[in-house]
């Protein structure tokens, strides 16, 4: 799960403990590491993992910056890589993103890179030496789910790396259809921290990733233009229209 939005400290702990997440996000350019009874209290407090990300960065250069002083202040080579391209859309910089996970890679970074739904984008991502790729389903925020699950799909049966949601869930049928297609995990902000309950929207996403999983394992029926019979028809009765039921 991600940290943003949250209306308090005490609502965003419960919806993490609910939601059964393991390891936490949170953007280094927003968090002082030395403030006691911070979000990395909390997440030390339940022993959940911390994975600074880059937002707020626009530039490789500021992405790059940006994760050796994380490295640096929580002592992690983990860094969930973003670099968007504009702040209307907040959708990522290709060339940026690209240029910023070779170079992190090469740095001896784990890199998780937020991408956009591009099958070429994502397999260049993982030559690079990405341990995982993060494509988005929708704009950052916006609810609006997957929008392209055939691209997810193209992804997915391609990468030989976990393939991750990581925007535009808006609800819980959004991140079973993630897992149905494919992916090992979703990441999660908005769509909890600004729901109405935000501890029961995360507990719902905690049982749709089992649910999406479950099903994936478990094979959909093939999609069919016209209805089939689930019972058989061998054996039927031939019944004579013109003949009482009952003499």
């Amino acid at each position: 799960m991600g940290t943003g939005g949250a209306p308090s400290l005490d609502v965003l702990e419960r919806s993490l403990v609910a939601s059964g997440t393991e390891l936490t996000t949170v953007a280094m350019r927003r968090l002082d590491p030395t403030v006691q009874g911070s979000v990395l209290s909390v997440l030390e407090k339940h022993g959940i993992g911390v994975l600074p990300n880059t937002a707020g960065c626009y530039t490789a250069g500021e992405a790059v910056l940006t994760a050796r002083l994380a490295r640096e202040a929580l002592g992690t080579d983990w860094v969930k890589l973003e670099v968007i391209a504009d702040e209307r859309t907040l959708l990522p910089d290709p060339v940026e993103l690209l240029d910023a996970a070779e170079t992190l890679v090469d740095d001896g970074f784990t890199v998780l890179p937020y991408t956009n739904d591009d099958p070429v984008l994502a397999r260049k991502l993982e030559d690079a030496g990405c341990a995982a790729v993060m494509p988005l389903g929708s704009p950052i925020g916006s609810g609006l789910g997957i929008r392209n699950p055939h691209n997810f799909r193209l992804i997915t049966e391609r990468a030989g790396v976990p393939v991750v949601l990581d925007a535009g869930a808006g609800t819980a049928s959004d991140v079973a259809l993630a897992m149905e297609l494919g992916c090992a995990a979703v990441m999660l902000a908005s769509a909890v921290t600004r729901a109405q309950e935000p501890v029961l929207m995360a507990e719902a996403m905690r049982h749709a990733v089992a649910a999406g999983r479950l099903a994936a394992r478990a094979g959909r029926i093939p999609r069919r233009h016209f209805a089939e019979a689930s019972s058989p028809t061998e054996g039927v009765a031939d019944l004579d229209p013109e003949r009482p039921a009952f003499g």
